[in-house]
């Protein structure tokens, strides 16, 4: 799903680009965990509150709690057992 282009998912995103609700449409979901992806560096470790952070800063409706672990669920981002730390 390319997320740089986001057509038909246009209406999912504010004037200022962030994500402005958790969709109840499946496909519009998955759309808006690859786009709060796409703002992570592969490779790169970060702490539960780095993450919290970039995900505060990509969406409008403040639940980055829900944001962070339907990523991880969904196998968009990655921790250790403890959630000291994740990665893409």
């Amino acid at each position: 799903m390319d997320v740089a282009d986001p057509k038909e998912f246009r209406h999912l995103l504010s004037n200022d680009g962030r994500i402005r609700r958790w969709p109840k449409k499946e496909i519009e979901r998955h759309y808006v965990l690859e786009f709060m992806r796409s703002k992570f560096t592969e490779g790169q470790n970060y702490t539960e509150s780095e993450v919290n952070e970039t995900i505060r800063e990509w969406h409008a409706f403040n639940d980055p709690a829900l944001l962070r672990r339907e990523m991880f669920e969904h196998g968009r981002i990655n921790r250790t057992r403890d959630g000291r730390a994740y990665w893409i």
